[in-house]
């Protein structure tokens, strides 16, 4: 017995001398595996981990670039940047939501449809992708903040610069507005700096059209942070590099008083210098301010501009299309003396013209009238006549030379080009051939033939000047344009029945300008929104069923230096809404006093100005339940 223990002993002995060296030799090649990973780590990866210890203690932030400002022709700024203080939140870096949201509600004093606005944005958000809870804040708000980031993760507030547009919604159409970028535009270009938390691009308008210009380089800054990300000490800053300014051929004077003097009309006035081309004003009314768009708009105020009758969010000047009226009449003289037709050769206007089985009415019995006396009096009858026996494929190609009906190429996101019809375009379109009837609609500017207020404007400035102007809006050097076709005998024929519309027995008698030495020539228009049964008249019932007034002209008469169209939505009639409004803005080139003493008297009976009447109709909607805005409200 006991040698089979000591042999059954040895055994075990020997077992666990095995197991021992086996364990040893296993820790050993760990070690072994360990020492060399440390070694390779301290030797061969030492520069990697060295650059990430000194990003955990250094924070390298991206300083948004501030955007170049838009100027006016003089200077004057239109679009500008100011200092602000902002919060935002990083939404994968955000804890406690509910908690945090609600400490920001109070520190800032929020209002519930900010605090909607949050939410719904964090729901939409990527990870990526920053939301704005309060911008334009002053300081002690942000410094309230500020020493509570230890306690809200993923609150994020600095200090920047914010897009200002002093002129607010009179300039929203022409310029645009700015917005954070959409995750589906971070996904194109993943640059860093588009989801920088502050950081906006175009959304619309020339803000858009010129991002490139307007965006600038950004800045950099280096700070040493603690582990949990409070900062010691600022390192080193670079700088940004701001976008380039952009000069505007825009008069921003005369721009802000063409949109306020709109007052509560839906329209647009667009004023051309008859010299070189340029745009002075293109003003679109009513419209949305920029600055609420920039900041983020509320459910509310979108609910408010959504549901406006009057169409806030379309530009006017380049999107609205209209029939012409007779304000092409002196377009359609013009073709005629191209044409051979004798300037005083007389038609008798008889209270219309007969083709067929049908008469085609004239606004009154004219008796006999020569071409000067049809334009002043806007006689149907004598352009019914005329126009049938030239035909309407002669006279469309000078409504496109003097602009109606083109494209031209300027720096907006989109334009309307309009229509102006001839025999091939019907057959093109419809499959069929153009008739008489159709001719007698389209000389007085009726039937398939529709023009922008733009396009009004130019042809009203293209007539004044007798040049072949080419609308600018970037100002810029440029070549003196060329003559048009027309003889200056020619010219002078309608520019005198445009000067009688005005100044003798016309249509618009009543818009004379009350300035000594300088006067004023033009041409009224109005345009069926429907078909009219008998003798009524578009001039009554509900206002989407009016009439639109249209109204073309230039001043002076005797050098034309500024050509202009005015565009109100069923305003029942050039002589009645557009040419007061076109008288107005053309005296405030001449005389800034009286042009103001008189638009202060009107807007105290509007209500106030825009920024008041729009305040007032944004108390009005307070309380109303409003559906969210789209992410991008003007796409």
């Amino acid at each position: 017995m006991k040698v089979e223990k000591q042999v059954t002993s040895g055994q075990l002995d020997f077992t666990f001398t095995r197991r021992a060296v086996f364990v040893g030799g296993v820790q050993a090649a760990i070690g072994a595996t360990v020492a060399a990973r440390m070694s390779y780590i301290a030797v061969a990866d030492n520069e990697k981990y060295k650059l990430l210890a000194e990003s955990n203690r250094v924070n390298l932030t991206i300083i948004p670039p501030r955007r170049g400002w838009f100027i006016d022709r003089y200077g004057k700024p239109i679009a500008t940047n100011r200092a602000d203080f902002r919060v935002d939140i990083i939404p994968d870096r955000l804890v406690r939501k509910d908690e945090t949201i609600a400490t920001l509600a109070q520190l800032l004093t929020l209002s519930s449809d900010d605090v909607d606005r949050i939410n719904r944005e964090l729901k939409q958000a990527q990870g990526f992708q920053p939301v704005q809870v309060a911008d334009g804040l002053d300081y002690e708000r942000f410094a309230a903040v500020s020493v509570r980031l230890p306690d809200l993760p993923g609150v994020s507030p600095r200090q920047g610069y914010s897009r200002f547009y002093p002129s607010g919604a009179a300039v929203g159409h022409l310029i645009g507005y700015v917005g954070t970028v959409s995750a589906e535009e971070y996904q194109k270009n993943k640059n860093p700096l588009l989801i920088t938390p502050g950081f906006k691009v175009g959304k619309d308008g020339l803000e858009k059209t010129l991002e490139d210009r307007l965006q600038g380089e950004p800045g950099a800054k280096r700070t040493e942070v603690t582990a949990r990300g409070k900062i010691v000490r600022e390192l080193t800053t670079r700088p940004d590099i701001p976008g380039k300014p952009v000069q505007l051929t825009i008069d921003i004077d005369l721009h802000n008083y063409a949109a306020r003097r709109l007052g509560l009309e839906s329209g647009s006035v667009v004023v051309f210098d008859c010299l070189t081309g340029d745009i002075l004003t293109m003003a679109s009314m009513p419209c949305y301010d920029p600055n609420s768009f920039s900041d983020g708009i509320g459910r509310i105020e979108w609910k408010m501009l959504n549901s406006d009758d009057h169409i806030p969010m379309l530009n006017k000047a380049l999107q609205g299309l209209y029939p012409p009226g007779s304000t092409l009449k002196p377009m359609a003289g013009l073709a005629m003396l191209k044409h051979g037709v004798d300037p005083e050769e007389t038609v008798t206007c008889g209270g219309g013209y007969r083709l067929g089985n049908r008469v085609f009415k004239c606004l009154g019995r004219h008796g006999p009238v020569n071409m000067a006396t049809a334009i002043m009096k806007s006689c149907n009858t004598y352009f019914y006549s005329i126009g049938r026996r030239i035909g309407y494929d002669n006279i469309a190609p000078i409504a496109r030379e003097l602009g109606l009906g083109q494209e031209f190429p300027l720096p907006f996101p989109s334009q309307r080009y309009g229509t102006v019809p001839d025999s091939e375009w019907k057959m093109r379109k419809f499959g069929q051939k153009w008739t008489e009837s159709d001719t007698l609609n389209a000389v007085i500017g009726q039937g398939y033939i529709i023009s922008s207020p733009f396009q009004l404007g130019l042809m009203a400035a293209r007539i004044a000047s007798g040049r072949n102007l080419l609308p600018e809006i970037i100002k810029k050097n440029r070549a003196a344009p060329t003559l048009l076709s027309f003889p200056q005998e020619h010219l002078d024929v309608v520019r005198k029945g445009m000067d009688l519309v005005v100044n003798g027995a016309g249509t618009a008698v009543r818009s004379r300008l009350q300035l000594e030495n300088i006067a004023m020539a033009g041409k009224t228009g109005t345009a069926q929104v429907r078909r009219i049964e008998g003798a009524q008249r578009g001039q009554s019932g509900a206002w989407k069923y009016r009439d639109h007034g249209l109204f073309v002209c230039f001043a002076p008469v005797d050098q034309p230096r500024y050509g202009a169209a005015v565009v109100i939505e069923h305003g029942m009639g050039g002589a009645r809404a557009a040419a007061p409004i076109a008288k107005d803005v053309l005296t405030f080139l001449y005389d800034r006093e009286q042009a103001m003493k008189s638009l202060e008297a009107l807007e105290a009976g509007w209500g106030g100005n825009i920024e008041q009447r729009m305040a007032a109709k944004y108390a009005a909607f307070q309380g109303q339940p409003a559906d969210p805005p789209p992410l991008d409200p003007t796409g």
